[in-house]
């Protein structure tokens, strides 16, 4: 566990920023650092550069047994900008022990998290005792969306019978989770354009077509009914959870819990009781900007909004995208013309059912005593899906806590996070070499 922690303090201790206060060196040099730790266990890595500029560090660490599974692990080694050094308690790039918590950016996301896969394949394969062999996969510009890592993954000849990621949390101190799926998302941006200049609302208005009033009547038609379900066009494809996975949700805290917590109030009366399917296996939109118009009395002629769909598994973003934008222009009046642009990432979905994801639970439940709950994330990850697209199972794991303030500054990980991740890694890579 020393060695560990040493590891994490000094990884910890390069400023490899991606988003914000870029640091195109310390990037290159936390790259480095991971390559380091790799080769001196026995390994190969190297860099591979990407368009975006952050390179990815690419690795293998082999096992002795000639037909071992291939596991690849994934992490991150960029970090999001620390922001004001006032908000902290001490520097965001000098790793401070206090109180059983590592105190630092990117302590939880991703360093301290992802670090005990890296750290344990690392010392078993000095040992010449790897149950598996290892494909190393960490990226620098996690933080800002490049989806660099994604293409690189669905250009890899070589693939792996399964992916370990280490890059989320747990239910509560006890209870570790395993994530089984992820949204994709359509993020569109439209223009309502109904003339070509303004016009005085005193002696046009009721006559001349309004683009907010346009704009408002497209929304309208892709929002959730009252039983916050969206229009049908919109749910294409939509595969429903595992009755494993509904079970295991009713362990997890309340919808009522869930929205308090965040200053939220229900959409509708029974979404609180529907929380988990809301978030995390249904698709939702959200109006996110709506502008155009002026404080003072005229038509306005031109209104544009940004709105999203969160998309589930079984839908794919095109589709949902040429619905989007047929549901906006069926909806809007006549005289009123539209231009439609999204961008577009696929969700991804995971067989609870599948030997690997089985032996996932088998090991998490060896290293913490607690079997994991199955859950859902409503956010993207891109990476997963192009993990899905390969056909690659995904473990989606990892021991972060809400408290652990990712993002924020006086960002934590607790020690324990530490031993809990060592030990799952170590119980994961004897369950996956027993598959074969």
């Amino acid at each position: 566990m020393a060695d560990l922690q040493g590891e994490v303090l000094d990884w910890l201790s390069i400023p490899s920023i991606s988003a914000g206060a870029r640091d195109e060196e310390a990037l290159r040099h936390a790259a480095a650092w991971a390559i380091q730790r790799v080769r001196r266990a026995g390994g190969t890595a190297e860099m591979v550069d990407t368009p975006g500029g952050a390179p990815l560090v690419v690795g293998e660490l082999r096992s002795a047994k000639k037909n071992a599974p291939t596991v690849m692990i994934y992490g991150h080694y960029d970090v999001q900008d620390p922001g004001d050094p006032e908000l902290w308690d001490s520097p965001p790039f000098e790793p401070t022990i206090r109180d059983g918590r590592i105190y630092a950016r990117g302590a939880t996301d991703d360093k301290g998290n992802f670090l005990p896969l890296l750290h344990v394949a690392c010392e078993l394969g000095k040992a010449g005792k790897l149950p598996v062999h290892i494909r190393v996969l960490i990226e620098g510009a996690e933080e800002t969306g490049s989806d660099d890592v994604g293409e690189w993954v669905r250009q890899d000849a070589r693939g792996a019978d399964a992916v370990i990621v280490f890059d989320s949390g747990m239910v509560d101190a006890d209870r570790p989770a395993l994530t089984l799926a992820t949204r994709g998302m359509v993020f569109a941006h439209v223009e309502v354009r109904t003339g070509t200049q303004t016009a005085h609302s005193g002696m046009y208005g009721g006559a001349a077509l309004n683009a907010f009033h346009a704009l408002h009547r497209a929304l309208a038609a892709v929002l959730p009914g009252a039983d916050g379900k969206l229009p049908e066009p919109l749910r294409a494809g939509v595969q429903p959870p595992s009755p494993a996975e509904i079970e295991s949700w009713k362990t997890l805290p309340t919808g009522e819990e869930e929205l308090a917590g965040v200053g939220a109030r229900p959409s509708d009366p029974t979404a609180t009781a529907e929380f988990y399917v809301r978030t995390t296996a249904e698709p939702s939109v959200d109006v996110h900007r709506v502008s155009g118009g002026q404080a003072r009395t005229i038509v306005v002629p031109v209104a544009e909004a940004d709105l999203s769909v969160r998309i589930v598994g079984g839908q794919r973003s095109e589709e949902i995208a040429r619905n989007l934008e047929q549901l906006l222009r069926d909806a809007l009046p006549d005289g009123a013309e539209l231009v439609f642009s999204a961008e577009r990432a696929e969700p991804s979905a995971f067989d609870p059912e599948h030997p690997v994801l089985q032996a996932a639970q088998r090991a998490l439940e060896k290293a913490t005593g607690v079997a994991p709950a199955l859950v859902r994330t409503g956010g993207t990850l891109p990476v997963l899906a192009a993990f899905a697209e390969r056909g690659i199972p995904a473990i989606v794991s990892g021991f972060s806590l809400p408290d652990d303030a990712l993002h924020a500054p006086n960002e934590s990980y607790r020690l324990v996070a530490l031993e809990q991740g060592a030990a799952a890694a170590k119980a994961l890579y004897e369950e996956l070499g027993a598959l074969k």
